[in-house]
Parts: C-alpha cells; sequence; structure tokens
C-alpha cells in the first residue's frame, strides 16, 4: 500500500510534522510494511517554513523578534537552495503567540514580521517568501514597515507609536530611512485570502472577530486602516486598498505590496508547487490530509483542499483528519475531500483535545486507513452478485 500524507498543522496543539508522524503511528498500528510518504504542507500560515525547508532540505535559523504584544521571542526563518530565504509571519506575529485573554487587534503589532525580512537581508537572500496566515495583528503592516526603517508620524512629525490604534495619527509617511537592501530583492508573498483592505470583505470585518475584536472594535478598525489605506496611495503613489490579498494578515498584504514592492500568489498553490507533491500523489493508493479544523471556508484556498484537488485529477481518494468540523462540512465534499474524520473520540473540552492531540491523531490515522479498507471487502463482497 501506497500512502501520502499531506498535512497542514492543528493551530496551537500540533506541528505539520507532529501531525503526519501520528497520523503515520496510526496506520503503522494496523498496516506495519506501508510504504507511507510524508509532506509538510501549508496554505501560508505557522507551517510555512516547516513545508519549504523540508522540502529543499534547507536549514532553519533562529532569530530574536517582537511578538504581536512587544516581548521578545524566538522566532525561526528558513534558508533554501537558490538563495531563498523564507518567513511565517506567524513566527514573530502570529495568534498563537499570545493568551486567549490578550488578543487585542488595536495593540498588536506586525513589528516582528519585519525583523525577520531584516535578518532575511542580512543573509544576502535574492528572494524572500512569506507566508502571512494566523495573524494577531490589524496594523495594516505598519509595524512591519517600522522595523524596516520606515518612519510613520504624525502631523507634528512625532512617531505614531505602534498597533491599529496609532494609525489614528498617522498624517505622513517617511522612507528615508527604509532599509535600501528590500528594494534589490525580491519579495513573493503566500495569502489563502484576497479580501480588500477596507470595507466589509475587508481585514477588520472579516478576520477581526478572530483577533479580539467586538462588533463595534471593527468599525473603527475598518476607519483606520481606510486611514491608512489612502495615506500609503496618496503619499506614495501607490494602489493597495483594493488590490487582492492587501486584507490579508490585518492588512500586512498592503503593506507589502506598498513598503516591499512584493508580490501576492495563493499560498497552498505555490507551495504545493514547490514540494513537488503532485510527483507522489500520482501513485499513490490513497493521500490523508488534514488541518486544525474544516468548514466551507476551507474550500477557499486551504490547504487539504489544494491536495484533494491534485489527487482528483489522478482518481486518488482522499481521507481528511481534522480537529474540529463545521456544520457546513458538505461543501469540501464538492472538491476532492471524499471522508472527513474529527478526532474528538468521545465528549471533551477544548483544553483536553489540543493537549493531547497527537493521540487523538494517531487513533485517526488507523480509522482512516480502516475507512479504506473497507471499500475493498466491500468490492468483493459484491463480485459474486455481479453476473446476476
Amino acid at each position: 500500500m501506497n500512502i501520502v500524507i499531506a498535512t497542514d498543522s492543528f493551530k496551537g496543539s500540533a506541528s505539520t510534522f507532529e501531525v503526519a508522524d501520528s497520523i503515520e503511528k496510526g496506520i503503522k498500528n494496523l498496516e506495519p510494511f506501508a510504504s507511507i510518504n510524508k509532506f509538510p504542507i501549508s496554505d501560508g500560515g505557522e507551517g510555512t517554513v516547516d513545508a519549504l525547508v523540508a522540502a529543499s532540505n534547507g536549514k532553519f535559523i533562529e532569530k530574536e523578534v517582537t511578538n504581536p504584544l512587544g516581548e521578545k521571542v524566538s522566532g525561526r526563518l528558513g534558508l533554501l537552495e537558490n538563495n531563498i530565504a523564507v518567513i511565517a509571519m506567524a513566527e514573530a506575529s502570529g495568534l498563537t503567540l499570545i493568551k486567549e485573554d490578550e488578543k487585542n487587534p488595536f495593540k498588536t503589532t506586525t513589528y516582528g514580521t519585519g525583523e525577520l525580512i531584516k535578518a532575511a537581508l542580512d543573509l544576502g537572500v535574492d528572494e524572500i517568501l512569506i507566508g502571512i496566515g494566523g495573524s494577531a495583528t490589524n496594523d495594516g503592516g505598519a509595524g512591519m514597515a517600522q522595523a524596516l526603517g520606515v518612519s510613520l508620524k504624525d502631523g507634528n512629525g512625532d512617531p505614531i507609536g505602534f498597533g491599529a490604534e496609532a494609525l489614528e495619527n498617522l498624517e505622513v509617511v517617511d522612507m528615508t530611512n527604509i532599509d535600501n537592501r528590500i528594494k534589490g530583492t525580491k519579495v513573493t508573498v503566500f495569502s489563502d485570502v484576497v479580501n480588500p483592505l477596507c470595507g466589509l470583505n475587508g481585514a477588520s470585518y472579516i478576520y477581526g472577530p478572530q483577533k479580539g475584536a467586538s462588533e463595534e472594535d471593527v468599525k473603527w478598525l475598518d476607519q483606520l486602516l481606510y486611514k491608512y489605506g489612502g495615506t500609503l496611495e496618496k503619499q506614495l503613489n501607490m494602489p493597495v486598498m483594493n488590490e487582492k490579498g492587501s486584507g490579508a494578515a490585518g492588512g500586512l498584504g498592503a503593506g507589502l505590496l506598498a513598503f516591499c514592492n512584493a508580490e501576492i500568489h495563493s499560498g497552498v498553490n505555490k507551495i504545493l508547487e514547490k514540494t513537488k507533491l503532485e510527483d507522489h500523489i500520482q501513485n499513490a493508493d490513497v493521500v490523508i490530509t488534514g488541518e486544525g479544523k474544516m468548514d466551507s471556508q476551507s474550500v477557499y484556498g486551504k490547504a487539504p483542499i489544494g491536495v484533494a484537488k491534485i489527487a482528483q485529477k489522478y482518481n486518488v481518494p482522499v481521507i481528511a483528519i481534522v480537529g474540529s468540523e463545521g456544520s457546513d462540512i458538505r461543501e469540501v465534499y464538492k472538491h476532492g475531500i471524499d471522508l472527513v474524520i474529527d478526532i474528538i473520540n468521545k465528549p471533551m473540552d477544548l483544553k483536553k483535545a489540543m493537549e493531547n492531540a497527537c493521540e487523538l491523531i494517531e487513533y485517526a490515522g488507523e480509522k482512516a486507513i480502516r475507512s479504506f479498507e473497507l471499500k475493498d471487502k466491500l468490492l468483493k463482497w459484491r463480485e459474486p452478485y455481479e453476473f446476476i
């Protein structure tokens, strides 16, 4: 049996490597001699560095950076072949870096992401790949720009400070001291969303609530980004507000377009392309993918759907193992997923599920193979009756 495991991380509980290893362990409980190929994947979120470093035999580099609330943490970037660096903004500015009761999209900053970009520039790379999923921020990439030397000033010429709340006072964007190395470096952004910066489909309204914003908060956050985006367009003569993906990661997409002359691409498509996953899927008997939560929103650029679309080309069945499934899960079955297995096998609270994620994923891996093998048993059961 030839099995491909291509899973995203389960945010906050298991990395892409841990998820794949746990599924493999479950499979081996039942099929110890199965041939298994594991591929960590991502849609641009926290598993981006892992996926691309593994695919290219690259290396990890540790860097002390600033987390969303201004505290120092250890972040990673990857150095790949062909003098390319890969960064996941979640490593420095991600939601998993702060506690639930610390969420505050008015105060969180992308400054640490800018520090990771500077670290990549220090390596002398020719290209930087940036995954921008899983953010805790709503500052439009202002903090990232500040870390690169951009001065954001109020009407008196004083620095405005950090976080979305500081954008209220923004009047001047001073590019005098920006790190000039960024101008000669190609910046490619991986994003799983196409939202514009502002409006009802923008960064604040769509993603603000998961970062701690109330219904009233999102209205004010949207206004702050509207002022910020308008200032960027006027002073830098660069249209960013309505570009696809400009609202990704709390508007970091817009900041990368404006300050780094970045190009935004579908995260999952680019990452799957670079991992050469298709070469292995076409010869597989079954593909097992997964993510922390699967629902109707998963069809919009999430990694497991990207995997399933490749498998569909070769008529390979796809089983998704997930931390939880939404009530609208039926939508994913229209996009190449054949079976969804939730790891929760008995009543338990979220905390316990996250603490025991690897054990639960292992059990689900065994269940996935039992389900796949059941297909062959059913076909054999039908054979005597096909001539009647």
